[in-house]
């Protein structure tokens, strides 16, 4: 290209309406995970004593007893009502928060916000719901949650399952 060419043509700009996003870093998100643990977890599992009664609540078995000692886990099976509508009630809060607001009480404390991976609005339910359910996957592997510490954009397996990015609010 000659030098005459290259003075005359005007620079590129990016396009006014691409908004600067900054990325939630990995300590912000375990955070205010753990922090909607608490928050949303334990009036979930007092909904749940209630409504199942608190000896089904402590004398059953839970994720670690089925890991660690099967044959116990057997004797003092959980309810498998109680576990589905805990699960329900898990899946509902967390999404109608990431929809409402892009945000849980914890991700509010720590101000930043589930959107969409591409045009960093609120994500659709689908992708949310996706979302919620790519948590058991990064929880069952562990690895899932740690992947945004491999990535510049912070995202973790459940992001990149669902479409959607963590961001600053």
């Amino acid at each position: 290209m000659r030098w005459r060419e290259i003075k005359h043509t005007k620079p590129k700009r990016q396009p006014e309406n691409t908004p600067k996003v900054t990325y939630a870093d990995f300590k912000s998100r375990a955070l205010a995970f753990i922090t909607d643990i608490f928050m949303i977890g334990i009036p979930i599992t007092l909904i749940i004593m209630i409504a199942f009664g608190h000896d089904q609540m402590m004398n059953s078995a839970g994720g670690t007893d089925v890991l660690m000692n099967p044959a116990e886990a057997k004797q003092h099976a959980p309810n498998p009502y109680a576990s589905i509508t805990q699960m329900l009630l898990y899946a509902v809060t967390f999404v109608l928060f990431w929809h409402k607001s892009g945000q849980t009480p914890g991700k509010k404390m720590m101000q930043i916000r589930v959107v969409d991976a591409r045009t960093f609005q609120t994500a659709s339910w689908s992708r949310l719901l996706l979302r919620f359910v790519g948590y058991f996957l990064s929880a069952l592997t562990l690895v899932g949650f740690f992947t945004g510490l491999l990535r510049r954009d912070g995202r973790a397996l459940h992001d990149l399952l669902s479409g959607t990015a963590v961001i600053r609010a």
